[in-house]
């Protein structure tokens, strides 16, 4: 703003002198052009010795010249030109990144918490798992909890982009970020705030901000090729003409250039669009991998079901009781973050089991889990894995038909066969509209890749109308399939836990179901849906390629319309003045056409 405003006062009084005919006006412009090209210098020297070249050197070599060939006004233009178009795109990124940067504003920083003498105002960082909270109309929720007493009416576009209120009934889950806009409420916090479904999101979005996308430093590398072309027809012009003035003129035009300026707008401009839907892009890099993606691979429990399976039959051998079976699982799992774990324990309190403290603990992610509980060996998990670990008789003797299709969970203790958990997770409403959607986006294959038996699988995979099945697959399994499929093509993973992370660090691009998910998914992923719904994934696929194909094309178009005028100009076409007008006219285009990636 500053050297806008020097440029800019510059000129102005320099027009002014010479209109009243006095012989300073050279020198005002001079004095003008020098204070933006010393920040200019200043800028340059920083970026080279980060090792980075870029077409500012361009407008440094313009005032420059103009300076030493006696051309004052047409630096002073420059000038103004530059940081007025350096000051354009501080703009348009600020607008482009408006939406990320509300979802850091709305952070909470204190909350009324209940006490033995009543209310008292705390920090966020105070409130531990168990606190009751009095949520007030027009506050936002500051942790994840559990709406206690009536029920909420909560406004959820700050996570989802939905802008009509939803009710929360008690007992359901609330979620940090979504605002009260109904009666006051009671919440008891579930996480710490730094734990919180919102405090990740914030974490995230900090981490996409600070981010470059691959186009942006192709751009940067482009800038050397252009850099020389620049050159190159200056100084033949000067050559072959003798003069100057031309070559100063094709100088002026490339100054700066829509390459460097188009890029980053556009792709700000469609990760602020993805966040506004309910999708959070890391960086832009990712961004441009989702354009890209022609093949999808979906973890099956907790991404197309909900993850949270009923426990519906308890099988158990001689000498064991269904309670025992129950008690002995949930109670190790209490150490296992698996969505299946979460259930069992669930559905242990729901039934009034006292549940002890798991001891020696090793888990298999995606696989199983053993130690002891109540000094007794316990192993949980699939079939396979709790006979070769506790060297049981077979859990498949304990199937039956109606089984075939439902999630079993094999229980041993102590060495011994004790039972089989059934347990049926529901397809998400929302997953087949979600498939079409995706295929609509461009996606060509997509693959269901599940750890749970082949039979589930597949009953799911045919429901759903995958084409193509896995099942069975352990952690290491769903990263060769990811691997196998990236032979064909750009390879998108959308999981949601611990067992799905290597497969969702492997992919081009990793989508974690819900930022709430496992730590471990949320990080290995480069997308990460805000909260558990499929729909946000197919508009965020939308958006990447279309904001890719706006940023190519304003890169595309302002290069031709700028090569276009460094010919007229080294061919005398167009004078120094003129043609930074035009650059400026230039760049002003590509810069609107790549805020179209907003709309």
């Amino acid at each position: 703003m500053i050297l806008v405003g020097i440029a800019s006062g510059g000129l102005l009084v320099g027009l002014v002198l010479s209109w009243r005919g006095f012989d300073h006006a050279g020198l005002v412009w001079t004095a003008a052009t020098l204070a933006v090209l010393v920040s200019l210098l200043v800028q340059i020297f920083g970026a080279l010795r980060r090792g980075d070249v870029g077409l500012d050197i361009v407008a440094a070599l313009s005032m420059s010249a103009a300076i030493a060939f006696g051309e004052p006004l047409a630096g002073n233009v420059v000038g103004l030109m530059y940081a007025g178009g350096q000051l354009l795109e501080a703009f348009a990124e600020g607008r482009a990144r408006r939406e990320m940067t509300a979802l850091m504003g709305r952070v909470s920083h204190s909350a009324m918490r209940y006490t033995a003498s009543g209310l008292e105002e705390i920090a966020i960082s105070q409130i531990g798992p168990g606190d009751r909270l009095l949520i007030r109309q027009g506050e936002v929720i500051p942790v994840d909890g559990v709406v206690s007493g009536e029920a909420a009416t909560l406004d959820m576009a700050a996570l989802t982009g939905e802008p009509l209120p939803q009710r929360v009934t008690q007992g359901a889950e609330a979620l940090s970020g979504a605002t009260c806009v109904g009666a006051p409420f009671d919440l008891v916090a579930s996480r710490i705030a730094a734990e919180s479904t919102y405090a990740r999101i914030v974490h995230l979005v900090e981490a996409a901000q600070a981010s470059r996308a691959p186009m942006v430093r192709l751009a940067d590398r482009f800038a050397m090729g252009f850099l020389l072309l620049t050159i190159a027809m200056a100084g033949s012009a000067w050559y072959l003409t003798g003069d100057a003035i031309r070559a100063l003129a094709v100088l002026v035009v490339a100054t700066p250039c829509p390459l460097i300026l188009a890029v980053p707008v556009a792709i700000i401009s469609g990760m602020s669009r993805a966040a506004k839907n309910g999708v959070l892009v890391k960086n832009g890099g990712v961004l441009e991998t989702l354009a890209r993606v022609q093949t999808a691979i979906l973890d099956k429990t907790g991404t197309l079901t909900h993850g949270q399976a009923d426990v519906i039959d308890i099988r158990t051998t001689s000498g064991f009781s269904a309670d025992d079976v129950l008690t002995a699982a949930a109670g190790l799992d209490q150490a296992s973050g698996h969505v299946v774990a979460a259930t069992l324990v669930r559905a242990a309190i729901d039934r009034g089991l006292r549940l002890s403290k798991p001891e020696a603990v090793k888990e298999t992610p995606g696989t199983g889990i053993e130690g002891r509980v109540d000094a007794k060996t316990v192993v949980v998990g699939g079939s396979s894995f709790v006979r070769r670990i506790s060297g049981c008789d077979d859990p498949r003797s304990l199937a039956t038909p109606a089984t075939l299709t439902s999630l079993t969970v094999a229980v041993a203790i102590d060495g011994k066969l004790a039972g089989i958990i059934v347990l049926r997770d529901q397809i998400r409403a929302d997953a087949r509209s979600m498939l079409d959607a995706l295929r609509e986006a461009g996606i060509r294959k997509i693959v269901l890749a599940s750890g749970d038996r082949a039979e589930i699988a597949r009953a799911v995979g045919a429901e759903l109308g995958m084409d193509a099945v896995l099942g069975e697959l352990t952690p290491e399994g769903k990263v060769a399939a990811v691997r196998a499929e990236a032979r064909n093509g750009t390879v998108m993973m959308v999981g949601d836990g611990v067992n799905d992370a290597p497969a969702l660090a492997a992919a081009d691009i990793g989508v974690a179901m819900g930022a709430r998910g496992t730590a471990s998914s949320s990080e290995a992923a480069g997308v990460v849906l805000l909260v558990d719904e499929l729909g946000p994934l197919a508009k965020a696929i939308a958006i990447a390629r279309r904001s890719r194909r706006i940023a190519l094309q304003s890169v595309s178009a302002g290069l031709a319309l700028s090569i276009a005028a460094m010919v007229a100009a080294a061919f005398g076409y167009l004078q120094p003045v003129e043609g930074a007008f035009l650059q400026e006219v230039i760049d002003v285009a590509v810069i609107l056409n790549a805020l179209r990636a907003l709309r």
